[in-house]
């Protein structure tokens, strides 16, 4: 249930959930939940999906709406940050805990995320789901040329 940005659940290590301070994010998740994901799943004609992760400092949940892709069974989401030379916050925090609740549609769930390996072995594959979601979002391809920094991948694989 929305309550002005801060929901409660219990998956999380603290009950309060805080959405994202990022005015155009805060409304289109604010749509999201209040609708149960019939309005804001698709965004600009892309499919969304809302990110909860666990804040490393502070231990409370933070919500994001994020464009997503699929690799098979899993979902996909880029940490783009619109190329900004740093990484997004939800990132750096599924970097130290990465179970996360993961809300498509009216669907909520959980899952283990992961980044897509940089090494020999795994970059042809990395490569095809970048490629993936750039033709979802051109403007990721946009957003890797502004930055320096390997704009993480991230794969949500669902554990229930």
């Amino acid at each position: 249930m929305w309550h002005g940005g801060v929901v409660s659940i219990g998956r999380m290590s603290r009950s309060e959930i805080i959405d994202s301070p990022t005015g155009f994010v805060a409304e289109h998740i604010k749509t999201y939940v209040e609708s149960n994901g019939t309005e804001g799943h698709i965004w600009r004609g892309v499919p969304t999906l809302l990110l909860t992760t666990t804040g490393r400092k502070s231990g409370f949940g933070r919500r994001t709406a994020l464009i997503y892709g699929r690799d098979e069974q899993d979902y996909v989401i880029v940490a783009s940050k619109g190329g900004s030379p740093t990484n997004p916050l939800w990132y750096e925090n599924l970097v130290l805990a990465p179970e996360v609740t993961v809300q498509v549609g009216a669907e909520i769930f959980t899952c283990t995320a992961t980044t897509y390996g940089e090494d020999d072995k795994n970059l042809a594959h990395r490569q095809k789901i970048w490629d993936v979601m750039v033709a979802i979002w051109p403007d990721f391809a946009n957003y890797q040329v502004k930055t320096d920094r390997r704009i993480p991948l991230v794969k949500l694989t669902r554990k229930n």
